[in-house]
């Protein structure tokens, strides 16, 4: 567990300095220029990523169950991760409606999908993993909330429809192949 929470601690804590130093942060960028801080940041959290996923599957080989959730609320994470993969594709695709009313729909992705895998998860070590993201995204959220949002583009039905299809799509094919290859873990 120690190496999943030191990982924890580089990922989250790299993705917390808006949150706890945005002057600092700015003065960085100011300092080092715009792609070079985007490079570092990027290294650290890669760093951070592998080692919490690293040490997530090692805590895999000896188990601390804290309980046993139903069997049923499988089925409600199967339903809370597909509006936060169109939550997360809203992100990414330009003039939606999601991301026009939202204003953080990464934040709200994540904070879905921790919360929908805590109830399905019963082992200490998913307590601690999915805790913690839930928990960063509620403070980044509300971060996010607080500094001036960033003018958007109008948006579009048809940036909205093709937000909804793509973010179905990448549902399905991640529910359907790529958890069980990945993670391991059949969703069904």
């Amino acid at each position: 567990m120690t190496v999943m929470l030191l990982g924890l601690l580089i990922f989250l804590g790299a993705h917390s300095v808006r949150i706890l130093a945005d002057d600092w942060r700015s003065a960085q960028i100011q300092r080092m220029g715009e792609l070079p801080w985007k490079a570092a940041y990027s290294v650290v959290s890669i760093l951070g990523l592998a080692l919490a996923i690293w040490g997530y599957g090692q805590t895999r080989l000896d188990p601390v169950w804290v309980w046993q959730p139903p069997l049923g609320l499988r089925h409600a994470v199967s339903l809370f991760m597909i509006p936060a993969f169109v939550l997360l594709v809203a992100a990414y695709v330009p003039r939606n409606h999601l991301k026009a009313k939202l204003g953080h729909p990464m934040i709200l992705a994540v904070k879905l999908w921790a919360f929908a895998h805590l109830l399905a998860n019963g082992r200490l070590s998913d307590i601690v993993l999915f805790g913690a993201f839930l928990l960063w995204a509620v403070a980044d959220f509300r971060a996010a909330r607080r500094r001036p949002r960033p003018e958007i583009a109008a948006p579009s039905a048809v940036g909205t429809v093709a937000t909804v299809v793509i973010g179905l799509a990448a549902y399905l094919v991640f529910a359907l192949y790529l958890h069980a290859w990945l993670i391991g873990v059949p969703v069904m």
